[in-house]
Formats: structure tokens, C-alpha cells, sequence
């Protein structure tokens, strides 16, 4: 076993949206690298399959469903990591929803709100509860996408969730800097998965990355030492998919 292969195994690691798409696979990634984990998602019937299908010998794996915008449901979630009675080593807050293209004019304030409090407010409850059991050494990944960056006309909801969680992200790593606990924005490209039913049934498919390849490049980012610079972690597709 290589050094680098040493310093994963038997962390602990909590991932939110773990049931599918790069939650799963980042799930599936750290098991791999011998990491025991506490998977949470809405869903508790897809949670509970995707739980079995990364649980290896070795590594513990735990499913907890959690709606992550909901105070008392995330308090529920760390009640089970506490029970543990070990340190949280990484956080991966990968939980969020899209919304069908609408021009702002047309977008149902529902709408607005359940995108805002999945993918902003949750980053922000899960983060906030996981620091009570984080440590010098620990890290958080929060997976933002480009739209994080960039604008999508018809995409308000979602673009501004983004916007948000980056800024939430750069000021979350001023704070614990200090601490030693690393704090990374993922923003990947086009990716492959069920999100695009939402947000663009009609795109290419076949012009995007794997969600296997933006995890593996998370995982290589939680391998690096505890005092690497990775504040940004941008990966696309070798050919613009958009």
C-alpha cells in the first residue's frame, strides 16, 4: 500500500446526494481507497441500494436519508456521525437539485425556494453542523459546477444556488484556514447524469465526462498533503459539450 493510498484508509467521510450521479461516485471512489462512510440523500430506497452496491469489506459504509434543508433532519443526520465517536475527516456536500429552463419572469417562487434551500441553505446547514466533529487535518469539497462561474439564461434558480455556495465556499476557507481544514469548490463541466433530465433532456450526452472522472479527481485532491493550496478544482470535458 502506498503512502498516499494510507492516508484515506479508514478516514471517515459523510457525502450528501450519495443515492446517484457524482455523489455516488465519489462514494464509490473512497470506499475504494478505504474510506468508511456515512451516505445520506432524500431518497431512502435509492440510498439504501446505492449503500449496497459500494459496501466492501473493510469499510463500513452507513446510509442515513436526510432532506439537507431541514435543521432538524441534518441534526438527526449528526446525531448518527457523533455516535461514531471518531473525528469527520471529509465532508463532500454534493446534495442539489436543478430546475426546467424558465425565464425569471415565468419562475414559480416555489420553484425558486426549493433549489435555494437544497443547494445554498443545505451547503450551509450540513457544513455548520459537520465543524463540531472536524478537525486540524479534515477537509470539505463542495460541489458547485461551472454554473458557479458562469450564466445560463433560463437557469436563475440555479445559477444564483451556484453563485452563492461559491462565495459561501471562499469565506468558509478564510475561516478555517487557520485550523488546518481544507475547504475546495469542485466545479466540474458537463457531467453525465440525471441532473440534465431537468435541466436539458435534449443535451449531448456523449460530448460530457463521466461522474467517475470527477471523482477520481476529487479523491486525487484529498490525497494531496494537508497543507497543499487546492482551493479550486475545475474539471471539463476534453471537448466543450455545450
Amino acid at each position: 500500500m502506498s503512502a498516499a493510498e494510507r492516508r484515506l484508509k479508514r478516514r471517515l467521510a459523510v457525502v450528501t446526494g450519495a443515492n446517484r450521479g457524482i455523489g455516488f461516485e465519489i462514494a464509490r471512489a473512497l470506499a475504494l481507497a478505504g474510506c468508511d462512510l456515512v451516505l445520506t440523500a432524500r431518497d431512502a430506497n435509492t440510498l439504501t441500494k446505492a449503500a449496497r452496491k459500494i459496501e466492501k469489506p473493510g469499510v463500513r459504509v452507513l446510509a442515513q436519508s436526510c432532506d439537507v434543508r431541514s435543521p432538524e433532519s441534518v441534526d438527526h443526520l449528526f446525531q448518527l456521525v457523533r455516535s461514531l465517536r471518531r473525528p469527520l475527516d471529509f465532508l463532500i456536500n454534493n446534495a442539489g437539485i436543478a430546475h426546467a429552463k424558465r425565464n425569471v419572469a415565468e419562475l414559480p417562487y416555489p420553484t425558486w425556494m426549493d433549489v435555494i434551500d437544497t443547494n445554498l441553505t443545505g451547503t450551509f446547514l450540513v457544513t455548520q453542523a459537520a465543524l463540531a466533529v472536524m478537525r486540524k487535518g479534515s477537509a470539505i469539497v463542495n460541489n458547485l459546477s461551472i454554473a458557479a462561474e458562469r450564466d445560463f439564461p433560463g437557469s436563475a434558480a440555479y445559477n444564483a444556488s451556484k453563485h452563492g455556495a461559491l462565495g459561501f465556499t471562499g469565506t468558509l476557507r478564510e475561516e478555517l484556514r487557520p485550523k488546518g481544514i481544507r475547504v475546495i469548490a469542485l466545479l466540474p463541466g458537463p457531467t453525465d447524469t440525471d441532473i440534465w433530465n431537468t435541466l436539458w433532456p435534449q443535451a449531448p450526452r456523449r460530448k460530457m465526462m463521466s461522474a467517475q472522472t470527477v471523482a477520481q479527481a476529487v479523491v486525487n485532491a484529498l490525497l494531496l498533503p494537508d497543507n497543499s493550496l487546492v482551493e479550486k478544482l475545475v474539471i471539463a470535458p476534453a471537448v466543450g459539450a455545450l
